[in-house]
């Protein structure tokens, strides 16, 4: 039986999408050069775009950092079929983190907690006794914390992993490299790094945002790939559309097919990992 033969049925979940009602200033990162993007995608719009790529089930993934949006995503998860489980905010690094836990305990597409890190001026914002704190509260939870940071925060990642070698991290759009830029290093250094800690995860997402949006090519993008492939294996990666951030640079069907060829290099069984089996683990997703 070929590997096509045995992956006919295997479910696709896209580990990372957003959702939102836009409004020029909740939305103000949304300049005039993503003008896709200047619009509404609720579930209904990702519904109608998930069978062409044959993605059945999803994650959502918080774009505002607010606890209402939080509130919002679980809500509109708990009406879907198609969306598993919720990455929302909260407020990590503030005294009243714990109190948000215990009343958000029963939420059960909460699977984890992300904070916008590479908006952050304080290149060490990951390693503040505030943030520090809120992050060793999480283990008990079960919630995973999904890490959000350009590759010149690579190194104060490493440094955040190895002060929590028992919490579950999802690494988001492979660390953001300079792909526009050609440019590897350090990233790849540090990413192999970061890829030693096996409590540490990684999504195959993000990429052609950070490459020439209207240039770039598989060939661009496959150095990057080669190194998170290598350095994480199939089975601590995941696949995520970033969806629809990734409209100003391709289409939804059209990403998860590249993703498709980019991992038939592997077994069916590792290709499985892949398209759903790692998230699944990951997030604790039935």
């Amino acid at each position: 039986m070929t590997n096509t033969q045995q992956l006919a049925d295997t479910e696709i979940l896209d580990a990372h999408h957003h959702l939102w009602r836009y409004t020029p200033q909740e939305y103000d990162w949304i300049d005039e050069s993503m003008q896709p993007l200047r619009r509404d995608f609720l579930p209904a719009n990702l519904e109608s775009i998930a069978p062409a790529a044959g993605v059945t089930g999803t994650v959502a993934v918080q774009a505002r950092q607010t606890v209402e949006e939080t509130d919002w995503l679980l809500s509109l998860a708990q009406a879907s079929t198609l969306i598993r489980a919720v990455v929302g905010w909260a407020p990590i690094a503030s005294p009243q983190f714990p109190a948000w836990l215990d009343a958000n305990s029963d939420s059960k597409k909460l699977v984890g907690l992300r904070h916008i890190v590479q908006a952050e001026p304080d290149p060490d914002f990951l390693l503040q006794p505030g943030f520090d704190r809120g992050i060793r509260s999480l283990l008990p939870t079960g919630l995973v914390y999904d890490i959000l940071v350009f590759e010149r925060q690579l190194e104060q990642a490493i440094r955040f992993a190895d002060l929590h070698p028992n919490q579950i991290f999802v690494l988001d759009h492979i660390a953001k490299p300079r792909i526009a830029e050609n440019q590897m290093e350090p990233w790849a250094k540090n990413i192999r790094a970061l890829a030693q800690r096996p409590n540490v995860y990684c999504k195959l997402s993000g990429m052609v945002t950070e490459a020439n949006w209207s240039s770039w090519t598989e060939a661009t993008l496959m150095p990057y790939f080669d190194v998170v492939l290598e350095a994480f294996t199939p089975r601590r990666l995941m696949l995520g559309s970033d969806w629809p951030v990734c409209l100003v640079a391709t289409q939804y069907a059209d990403w998860f097919a590249l993703l498709r060829r980019v991992i038939a290099r592997f077994s069916a069984a590792e290709q499985q990992s892949i398209l759903s089996g790692t998230a699944r683990e990951a997030y604790s997703i039935a």
